[in-house]
């Protein structure tokens, strides 16, 4: 194995101002998102969503955003699975954004709530029909005996849908919202005298950006 202790990184691709930056975290991550999209980024929308276990483990893995609106996000899952269990028992999460080519990185934290039953139904008849059925077959976070047996329920999924032209969505299957309580802002400058700069609500519910020692 390489030697990690050699690996450096100078940060030079940007700089942050406050000043520049909009009164509002989500339009604020709108704007880095749409950036990262427009330069290609491979899985632009994708954050590491952190939740804590029962017994206390913080726990993180990759999901993908589907909506930012006025002062949250949301993110579509297997209510079933690990994080799921997780969300039941701690409503609180995090989400952190990382774009290595920009040198950008984002952290949520917020409280966390159920997207509605009609939401979940709009999104879902969105998604490809072999993403539809595999909603269906996945019993996500649990034990799995082979590979074999996750193609056989794959194959019995698909032929009870046969014919069918619409996948119902499955009622353990819907999306998560996070609602922002504190979101920092990161660019990578050189020197790690790096930009960082936090928005938290004032007692009047109203954002405020104060910077950050890096």
């Amino acid at each position: 194995m390489k030697n990690i202790h050699s690996i450096r990184k100078d940060y030079i691709k940007g700089e942050m101002r406050m000043q520049d930056l909009s009164s509002s975290p989500a339009k604020q991550l709108s704007d880095w998102l749409e950036t990262a999209l427009r330069e290609n980024i491979p899985d632009a929308n994708a954050f590491c969503l952190s939740t804590v276990s029962s017994e206390g483990f913080p726990k993180g893995r990759m999901v993908l955003v589907k909506e930012i609106n006025s002062d949250s996000l949301v993110f579509y899952t297997n209510k079933n699975s690990n994080k799921g269990e997780d969300l039941r028992g701690r409503s609180k999460a995090g989400a952190t954004f990382f774009w290595a080519e920009m040198e950008r990185q984002v952290c949520v934290i917020g409280d966390v709530s159920e997207v509605s039953e009609e939401d979940n139904n709009v999104y879902f008849n969105t998604r490809p029909r072999e993403s539809q059925l595999g909603a269906w077959v996945s019993e996500q976070s649990s034990y799995l005996d082979s590979r074999d047996h996750l193609s056989q329920s794959y194959e019995k999924v698909k032929a009870r849908f046969e014919g069918v032209e619409k996948v119902e969505r499955p009622p353990h299957w819907g999306g998560y919202r996070i609602t922002f309580v504190r979101v920092e802002f990161w660019q990578g400058r050189a020197s790690r005298l790096h930009d960082r700069v936090v928005y938290t609500k004032s007692a009047e519910g109203e954002w405020k950006k104060r910077m950050l020692q890096p």
